[in-house]
């Protein structure tokens, strides 16, 4: 007792000068990071990169004023540095999952392979992005399900991004019967196309004969759209065209007939 007493005495003056350092440090932090937070050059940047950055600049504010605590309380530093890198290996091997992670998020933040907003498909999960964290990217599905992607999957695997780009191609399959005069519904098919207002002439729209068996003509068809019509378009499409050979008479597919030797 009478030696931790006099521990207490001679380090009485740094163990108080070590609580107000921290006290101040906390609490200069803490305003230096709602001026960071006012910077115009933030407001510039999408909200997943601003967040990212300043809290990475948080936390490395919070690591220095750590170490001033411990140099005040007159801890060598080589023996501080020792048990942190102990403890940096432990901590790991049992947390490689999330340190993947974590590298996973830094390079989403550089590589950038897709933005808060876009609709993707990765990882086994489809959904708009609702946020890019450090660990986790959230997406939203279209049934309004929250699907949570660890970051290290999604730069290991492919990533469908289907609003990168400002136009898409709605793609469709329309068959007929064998009889029908091929010429005559191409253009049946191009003219519900033309009366469609999410179809654009630039890339020009595509019908031809793609295929087909004994019993009927396949046509593929192909239009473009900007990149948030394309559901629209897709719906509109399988009803005009269907409507459109209701009009014209276009007679179904005949079905085959099994005999007994089939």
């Amino acid at each position: 007792m009478d030696k931790i007493k006099e521990m207490l005495a001679n380090a009485g003056g740094s163990i108080v000068l070590a609580i107000a350092v921290a006290a101040i440090g906390f609490l200069l932090i803490k305003y230096l990071m709602k001026l960071l937070h006012k910077l115009k050059g933030f407001e510039k940047l999408d909200q997943t990169t601003a967040r990212f950055i300043l809290n990475g600049i948080k936390w490395l504010l919070y690591v220095m004023l750590i170490i001033a605590i411990i140099s005040i309380l007159g801890v060598p530093m080589a023996q501080v540095i020792a048990v942190l890198a102990s403890a940096g290996v432990a901590v790991g091997l049992a947390l490689q999952g999330a340190l993947s992670n974590l590298a996973g998020g830094i390079l989403l933040m550089i590589m950038r392979p897709f933005n808060v907003g876009d609709y993707v498909d990765a990882a086994g999960a489809s959904g708009v992005v609702q946020s890019i964290n450090l660990f986790y990217t959230v997406l939203l599905t279209l049934d309004n399900k929250r699907v949570t992607v660890p970051n290290g999957s999604l730069m290991n695997t492919n990533v469908v991004d289907y609003t990168a780009e400002p136009l898409r191609r709605v793609d469709l399959l329309f068959s007929c019967a064998k009889s029908e005069k091929p010429a005559e519904i191409r253009q049946c098919i191009l003219d519900a196309v033309a009366g469609s207002r999410y179809a654009i002439q630039e890339p020009a729209p595509f019908a031809q004969v793609s295929g087909g068996t004994n019993e009927a003509m396949e046509f593929t068809v192909r239009v473009w759209c900007k990149t948030e019509d394309y559901w629209d378009l897709y719906f509109e499409l399988n009803q005009s065209i269907v409507e459109a050979f209701a009009a014209k008479g276009v007679k179904a597919p005949a079905l085959r007939v099994l005999n007994d030797k089939d």
